[in-house]
């Protein structure tokens, strides 16, 4: 006779085109998860879309997330990481991050979660091969380069374009708008690239992780090339990723956090 499966609670912060689309994804039903709870900005509109469930979920505040929960997954801005992490981390729960790069700027909650326990889990995302570059990283690592090209109105309002009021709407051809470091994309474009700091987080870190930014009205996804150089392998890799309702965001994002989940409680796991 088998025992039955223990349910773990999954607890959602941000129902943006992500949060919906995890949240659609766990009331479908994934073996041994339950979607429990959710804080939304708006908890009106977080009404409407939770009616259309067909298991409604409790809404709460921020701060109540880790009480209804296992595992808490953070799908909102950038700026209210810290506000969603740390209740979560204090209770030995796991999180995870879809805004990497607030992950970069807040060190201490890495140091919270190895204080209480607590797990921080970063997703692939709409990036490509994380796993050859954690692999690479048990070795040495010479180089890692990202180039990232965007649509032009997949950039709108990101800091580093307000600051210097670069303005790209008369935009004709592709113009690299951004060379840097990947802690210096992360903090330039929250919205945009927390790839590039989950890249660095998987190989040799976000100041010598190297990253241009390209603006090209010509392309209609999100395209991120990788170029890796180490002492077990060299390879590069480019994806171009479909975006979601916000086209800040790639649809792959939403799968990526979904295909975590169903890993944390399968009998088998596929992959580093």
């Amino acid at each position: 006779m088998h025992a039955s499966r223990v349910v773990q609670r999954v607890a959602i912060a941000g129902l943006g085109a992500i949060g919906k689309a995890v949240a659609r994804k766990l009331d479908e039903g994934i073996a041994g998860l339950s979607l429990s709870a959710v804080a939304a900005r708006d908890p009106a509109v977080a009404g409407a879309f939770l009616e259309t469930l067909s298991r409604r979920p409790a809404v709460v505040a921020v701060d109540e997330l880790a009480g209804h929960a296992d595992f808490v997954v953070e799908c909102a801005p950038a700026q209210l990481l810290v506000a969603i992490a740390e209740p979560v981390l204090r209770k030995g729960k796991k999180l995870v991050v879809l805004s990497v790069g607030a992950l970069l700027s807040n060190p201490q909650l890495v140091q919270i979660a190895e204080r209480y326990n607590a797990q921080i889990l970063v997703p692939t995302g709409a990036l490509i091969g994380l796993d050859a570059v954690l692999a690479a990283a048990e070795g040495r690592i010479q180089s890692v380069r990202m180039v990232t090209r965007k649509p032009v109105k997949g950039l709108a309002g990101a800091p580093f374009l307000v600051e210097r009021g670069i303005r790209l709407d008369d935009l004709r051809e592709p113009q690299r708008i951004f060379a840097g470091t990947a802690r210096e994309a992360a903090n330039g474009f929250p919205a945009n690239l927390n790839v590039a700091a989950a890249l660095s987080l998987a190989g040799i870190g976000p100041d010598r992780t190297l990253v241009e930014v390209w603006a090209d009205p010509s392309v209609t996804r999100n395209i991120h090339r990788i170029e890796v150089e180490s002492d077990s392998a060299s390879f590069t890799m480019t994806i171009e990723n479909v975006p979601s309702e916000n086209p800040r965001t790639g649809r792959i994002t939403a799968h990526s956090v979904i295909a975590l989940l169903r890993k944390l409680t399968s009998p088998m796991r596929v992959g580093t």
